[in-house]
């Protein structure tokens, strides 16, 4: 069986008639921008997450942008940011004028190590932005009390964590909050798309105007700006969405629960694990290897495909070799060594279960050849 990493046409096959109303019934109003949609779709989700305000936006690149900008972050500043993540979470930062300043995550994987992150504050530190990785909520509490201490504003990478709760509490119900939905996120967009959710006024009026070329009303400019609009078909289809993203996200949930129960027994795989205090989205699903690549390969010869997040930390990547967030191998070794094994199964809520357990045997069949060859697939260094 050959299983497909993601297939983001079932959620346009289950939702056709929804889909197709909601396009067309954008397509004849004539407005396209700052419409009706996008209220309404503002509305919805910050309803959703528990807070005052949603304000949506091109990207999940630029929500986080705008968010630091909003808060007033802007050249000579720095903030702390996930040596582990995908790189937009440093351009955001560097987009603004500030610099990013990595630390590495705690030894399980899942936040920010706070002893790393108290060394690493300066005089010019502004904020903090965890990032919630995969689906996982980041460990909250203990990061806003060190913030609070030390006046440091926080913003939270949401890109992969839409719907998951930290402690009861949904994640998009903090202060400054920032989603993607770029199409194979939990809720995805069929273009990209972004939002900044906020319980502050001030905060969600200032990203408006910095979504609108620094305008309120047109041709009068209040601050500069450039724009970055959620178009009117984006949020009529994320409208046609959100009443499906818990089932989605539960459905999720039991597929993690498959494939742990069924590589539990496979010998030097890490398998991912949720943290008491959450309940995860599972946005991704990823393993970890010591021989990942061996691994990758064998599960392609199976007809599997696989992904690899992220191979190439920010800190190694050729954008930052001439910036000070930029540094040598061995720097940050728990990113370095996550770059190094992470490997991310078929995932997502139109996963079959016999495509589940298709990837699980083979998991398992390549542990068991390579332990046949006399080459048994090492336990990883670290296990999340």
């Amino acid at each position: 069986m050959k299983v497909p990493f993601l297939d983001l046409t079932a959620p346009y096959r289950e939702l056709r008639s929804d889909i197709d109303a909601a396009l067309g019934r954008v397509a004849a109003s004539g407005r396209y921008l700052l419409g009706p949609e996008l209220d309404a779709f503002e509305a919805e989700f910050a309803a959703y997450c528990g807070n005052d305000h949603c304000v949506a936006v091109g990207s999940g690149c630029d929500a986080l942008e705008l968010a630091l900008r909003a808060l007033g972050i802007g050249p000579g500043d720095e903030v702390v940011v996930p040596a582990h993540t995908f790189i937009a979470t440093w351009f955001a930062v560097s987009a603004t004028g500030a610099r990013p300043v990595p630390v590495d995550p705690s030894p399980d994987g899942l936040s920010l190590d706070l002893e790393l992150v108290e060394a690493a504050l300066t005089p010019r530190t502004r904020a903090v932005m965890p990032v919630h990785l995969y689906g996982h909520p980041a460990d909250m509490d203990p990061l806003l009390a060190l913030a609070a201490r030390h006046g440091l504003a926080v913003v939270e990478d949401a890109a992969q964590a839409h719907g998951a709760r930290y402690r009861g509490r949904r994640i998009g119900s903090g202060h400054v909050v920032a989603f993607s939905f770029y199409p194979g996120k939990n809720l995805g967009a069929m273009g990209d798309g972004g939002a900044v959710v906020t319980g502050d006024a001030a905060v969600a009026e200032r990203v408006r105007l910095l979504r609108n070329f620094g305008s309120r009303e047109k041709y009068r400019h209040e601050v500069r700006s450039g724009n970055s609009r959620l178009d009117e078909f984006q949020a009529a289809v994320l409208r046609a969405k959100l009443p499906h993203l818990d089932a989605w996200n539960a459905r999720r949930a039991a597929l993690a629960d498959r494939y742990g129960r069924a590589l539990a027994a496979v010998p030097g795989i890490g398998l991912p694990r949720a943290a008491p205090w959450a309940d995860p989205v599972w946005h991704l699903y990823v393993i970890r290897s010591a021989e990942r690549d061996a691994l990758r390969r064998e599960l392609d010869r199976a007809g599997v495909a696989t992904l690899i997040h992220y191979p190439v930390p920010p800190h190694r990547s050729p954008a930052y070799a001439d910036d000070p967030a930029g540094a040598p191998e061995g720097t940050h070794p728990r990113s370095e060594r996550l770059a190094a094994e992470a490997l991310s199964l078929p995932f997502g809520p139109h996963l079959g279960d016999d495509e589940a357990d298709a990837v699980a045997a083979a998991v398992a069949a390549a542990g068991a050849a390579g332990a046949r060859a006399g080459r048994p697939l090492p336990q990883p260094t670290e296990t999340r």
